[in-house]
């Protein structure tokens, strides 16, 4: 059951809950008035201590405002409660929708990017073969091998990866604080491209065919039921056979609730500085500017 099936029933039950001096036995009238109220019902999360007595309410309300977590959410019985356990579909929902539904192709005409193809052909393949993802398809690679500029200091790819609703929240604000931030310091940037169902290790690929000094990912992470919208970025200086996953830097959590896109692309541009300056990343990267301090 997709996202849509599950919001509107659950704006369903909400409905109900609201009907409870209406008769079933009047089954139209019944009806009509559940879909008048699912019409005008907007759905809000909201964080409220539904424990039963609690001890220390104010506690549980200071851990509800630092965690996403479901915290104080309260139970009846063994079972939580029908609230709690609608937000639960409904993030659940949300999170498999952000694996399986891909990146809109009206999405992508807006981001004008060239759009590459792993050797992934369906999000089946690219989930249960994890190397169908690590590799341009021929046509792809031909391509990219034939009019992305050579010789750059960094190439930026974004890709839908685990969450395809993270890259279509997140990218818009995301890449152009990146491209202006690369640009004020002078780096020199190769076409940022798109890559359909590609993994992290696409980037030692397309940093071969290129010939940049940096390549780094923009990519949807594995959506949880806290968010769905998160991307990451990984980045890596001249990426080789020898490549082990230590070399790799990585900044996770970029969306509205954990670093703002817009600070995540000024930031990583001054990252990207610092691994051109010191020719390294990762771990590297790290014990360089630890032993220049």
């Amino acid at each position: 059951m997709d996202i849509q099936a599950i919001v509107k029933q659950v704006l369903e039950e909400l409905g109900k809950s609201e009907l409870k001096n209406v008769r079933p036995s009047t089954t139209p009238i019944y009806q009509e008035k559940v879909e008048k109220m699912v019409r005008s019902i907007v759905y809000e999360k909201e964080k409220v201590v539904r424990v039963n007595s609690p001890m220390d309410g104010e506690i549980i309300e200071k851990v509800q405002s630092i965690t996403p977590a479901r915290i104080g959410i309260g139970r009846t019985g063994t079972r939580m409660k029908t609230r709690e356990y609608l937000d639960f579909r409904i993030d659940h929902a949300a999170a498999q929708d952000a694996v399986f539904r891909g990146v809109s192709e009206e999405f992508l005409s807006e981001l004008n990017l060239p759009v590459l193809q792993s050797k992934s052909e369906s999000m089946d393949e690219y989930l249960m073969n994890l190397d169908s993802g690590r590799k341009l398809d021929d046509a792809s690679r031909k391509w990219a091998e034939k009019n992305l500029s050579k010789g750059k200091q960094v190439q930026i790819i974004v890709s839908d990866g685990l969450s395809s609703t993270g890259v279509e929240a997140n990218i818009r604000d995301l890449l152009p604080a990146l491209v202006q931030g690369l640009q004020v310091k002078n780096i020199s940037l190769g076409e940022p491209v798109f890559i359909k169902r590609s993994r992290v290790w696409i980037q030692d690929e397309l940093a071969s065919i290129t010939n940049c000094d940096v390549v780094i990912s923009l990519i949807g992470e594995r959506p949880g039921l806290a968010t769905a919208k998160s991307i990451s970025a990984y980045l890596i200086y001249r990426p080789s056979e020898d490549t082990v996953e230590a070399d790799r830097t990585v900044i996770s959590n970029i969306h509205d609730g954990g670093i703002p896109p817009v600070e995540a692309g000024a930031y990583l541009a001054d990252l990207i500085g610092d691994v051109l300056k010191n020719k390294a990343s990762g771990v590297k990267l790290t014990q360089l500017k630890l032993s220049s301090d």
